[in-house]
């Protein structure tokens, strides 16, 4: 099953057991999804669901903090919960073992030596990766690698 189909599934069995927030989050992300097609002129393939999903996640941890700045503990409860809901859509996060193990093959192939190679390692790395880590994470663990 794809992700869209598990969505909709989703979508229709937090109706039945009217469940608001995740019905609500539910659609939140097909509604940032359809955008992302209308902008593309194209269906999405499940990977950029992902993307347009941790994109999601991402700016959510982002209000959090502006609400905890802003003393909006209600907001933070709400805006933790419906990250709850977007992560349960994400696969499974690779262990730091695992994404190292990956890096270092990764510049065995490419015969990446210095730091002017990172982005020849991080263009092949992040598809093999498919969304499992994040970006940041990647990046810092690369330039680590790479460094002298």
């Amino acid at each position: 099953m794809g992700l869209e189909e598990r969505l909709l599934d989703e979508m229709k069995e937090a109706m039945k057991s009217n469940d608001k927030l995740r019905l609500s989050t539910i659609r939140m992300i097909r509604t940032a999804v359809k955008n992302k097609e209308i902008e593309q002129r194209k269906r999405l393939d499940d990977e950029t669901i992902l993307r347009v999903i941790q994109g999601m996640v991402k700016k959510g941890e982002e209000s959090v903090e502006q609400f905890k700045l802003g003393g909006r503990m209600d907001l933070v409860e709400k805006e933790t919960k419906e990250m709850e809901i977007l992560r349960s859509f994400l696969p499974q996060p690779m262990s730091q073992e695992e994404i190292l193990k990956i890096i270092d093959q990764t510049i065995e192939e490419t015969k990446a030596s210095s730091l002017k190679d990172m982005g020849k390692v991080m263009k092949s790395v992040m598809p093999k990766l498919g969304g499992r880590a994040e970006g940041a994470l990647i990046n810092g663990l690369v330039k680590e690698k790479l460094s002298p």
